[in-house]
């Protein structure tokens, strides 16, 4: 679906949300010369106020809020529905089944991008990954256009990017899917890491990683994936674009891409070249480095020498909600990790502190599994205390499984706020501690988003009076 195409056309906007996406759209579209808008949302006015003020100078906009009809499917050019909303959904059945395109902003804005792309993916990693990949090339002297990373519009993109940049995009597997169906592919493709993830939204983990796939599926020769050494599914994959894996895990000197001491070391054409040293890396965690590899092999495959990768790290200062190091208090420290919204998230980020960790964690449940997180959680932290939902029900059931018999009614601190996380968290503190909000599950139902429970959570700790606790 090209820009000009949609002059005159009515179109329908499934989804507005309160983040930039829905709003990028709807801008998109005014810059294209739609004729009519319809802007849909089971959201009332008052949770979308912010994306509506946003779009109050528009008068060819008609809002259907808290509801969905079905002649919006119907008498439309065009639906571009929300990336989290399955293609499964009825009215997106409805709409295709009459003959009506239904569209997603990734898909369209790869039909109107003739940039480089580089696109990453992977169930964690994949915002740092890319912001990693963005600020090597804006150090290097690169022009950079930002896509989808974190809260990053898409569409609202389009036309403002220069003709020599090059796009870095993450890529979700919701937008992966709408790529799979116009079978396209970026130039550079990053697949950072796979394990379970969405299967509140995906029938079968098989099912999440075939849109996951998509990420290189369409690719052509000349183009480039670079994967983890563990995921074999891509080794299995035919495709034919040039295959590079790397590995995090010291001596693996068989993959393209590895880790020798300090250094880091790409192998192209029998001929060794140290990308960057472990020390060049200024973001504490041990999970950061797959991050920093993969990132440094794009750029490296982009055409960045290896000098500048090293200087573009040292000056990388890491993700707003993950392991953000937020404040001290009283010699305790506070981390936000609200983006770990998976259990194997969260395991890593408690195995990335030396000091003791009193941990936020739990919240809403994707049908995961919290046995690993349970085992860590009696391992490593000296604390924990624990947002309501579903998700901190069955954690809490693993961990009470794996206590012994004499703990096992063990009363474990539950709230229904974050005020009252931190202070239970500050509370149990001692100086040299760390807090750490990383709760390894979904944030809905106390939250509108991951962002949300982050800003809270920041918002929480500046609150915390400086005196007595």
């Amino acid at each position: 679906m090209k820009k000009e195409d949609l002059k005159g056309k009515k179109v329908t906007v499934f989804g507005l949300g309160v983040n930039e996406g829905g709003v990028g759209t709807v801008e998109f579209l005014e810059r294209a010369g739609v004729k009519e808008i319809i802007v849909t949302d089971m959201k009332n006015r008052e949770e979308l106020l912010p994306s509506l003020t946003r779009l109050a100078r528009y008068g060819n906009i008609t809002y259907v809020l808290g509801q969905h009809r079905p002649e919006d499917f119907l008498r439309t050019d065009l639906v571009i529905k929300n990336p989290a909303i399955p293609w499964t959904n009825e009215y997106v059945r409805l709409a295709e089944s009459n003959g009506i395109q239904v569209e997603m902003d990734s898909g369209i804005f790869f039909d109107n991008c003739d940039n480089t792309i580089i696109g990453v993916t992977g169930t964690k990693g994949k915002t740092t990954t890319a912001s990693m990949i963005a600020h090597i090339l804006k150090e290097s002297g690169r022009g950079v256009a930002q896509v989808g990373i974190s809260r990053a519009p898409v569409l609202g993109m389009i036309g403002k990017i220069h003709p020599k940049d090059i796009v870095v995009f993450e890529l979700s597997s919701w937008r992966l899917s709408a790529l799979g169906r116009l079978k396209r592919s970026p130039h550079i493709a990053v697949f950072t890491n796979f394990f379970p993830d969405h299967l509140n939204y995906y029938r079968s983990i098989s099912a999440y990683r075939r849109d996951k796939q998509y990420l290189y599926s369409s690719q052509k020769k000349g183009d480039i994936v670079i994967a983890d050494s563990t995921l074999d599914f891509i080794r299995e994959d035919s495709v034919p674009s040039e295959k590079i894996f790397f590995s995090s895990k010291e001596g693996e000197r068989s993959q393209g891409v590895f880790f020798s001491g300090d250094e880091v070391v790409i192998v192209r054409d029998d001929k060794e070249t140290v990308l960057f040293r472990t020390s060049d890396i200024r973001i504490p965690g041990g999970h950061i480095l797959p991050d920093a590899i993969a990132a440094a092999t794009a750029v490296f495959m982009a055409g960045v020498p290896a000098s500048k990768i090293a200087s573009g790290l040292r000056t990388f200062r890491g993700v707003p909600h993950r392991l953000e190091f937020i404040a001290e208090k009283r010699d305790v420290s506070f981390y936000n990790d609200s983006a770990a919204t998976v259990p194997e998230s969260a395991v890593l980020a408690l195995r990335s502190f030396d000091a003791p960790v009193i941990m936020i964690a739990g919240g809403s449940d994707k049908n995961l599994d919290f046995a690993p997180l349970a085992e860590e959680i009696i391992r490593s932290a000296k604390g924990a205390v624990f947002l309501e939902g579903n998700g901190t029900e069955r954690l809490l059931r693993e961990i009470r499984s794996r206590l012994p018999e004499e703990d096992k009614k063990r009363r474990f601190e539950t709230v229904s706020d974050m005020g009252k996380a931190v202070e239970f968290a500050f509370r149990s503190a001692e100086p040299g501690d760390i807090v750490l909000l990383s709760p390894g599950a979904a944030s809905f139902g106390l939250f509108k988003n991951e962002f949300d429970r982050g800003e809270k959570f920041r918002e929480a700790v500046a609150g915390i009076a400086t005196g007595k606790k």
